[in-house]
């Protein structure tokens, strides 16, 4: 199986990022939304979630509210203990093709990690916005 290529926008991170610090202590959940094309997924933006709750170690919304909209490739979420790994939670409740998770202090992409379903680090790419 080929690796995926993923690339995401400089412009989705920093929005990540600035969505985490806006929702800390609590964590905030985003959707990634995009093109996929065969194992290339391009991320060129993000979208709140209807009714999303943002809870103290818990980030969730419910699916049956999501419309029918293939752009959406995978999730963004915060973790406000700092810890850049996805826990089992995350892995089960895991949605789409890919999730990003950023780690407080919510500085920079070193404070992100991109997993797929397993849990595994996936490399990406930032393009600069058009």
């Amino acid at each position: 199986m080929k690796e995926r290529v993923i690339l995401i926008s400089r412009s989705v991170v920093l929005s990540i990022m600035e969505y985490a610090r806006a929702c800390h202590p609590r964590e905030g959940i985003l959707l990634l939304k995009g093109k996929v094309k065969k194992e290339r997924i391009a991320v060129d933006e993000v979208e709140v979630p209807p009714l999303a709750v943002h809870g103290s170690g818990f980030s969730n919304f419910p699916l049956h509210m999501l419309p029918i909209d293939f752009s959406v490739v995978g999730t963004a979420h915060s973790h406000p203990s700092g810890v850049l790994r996805p826990s089992v939670g995350d892995l089960n409740n895991y949605y789409g093709r890919v999730m990003i998770i950023v780690a407080y202090p919510y500085r920079s992409e070193r404070d992100m990690g991109i997993f797929n379903n397993k849990g595994d680090f996936l490399k990406y790419e930032l393009i600069e916005d058009d």
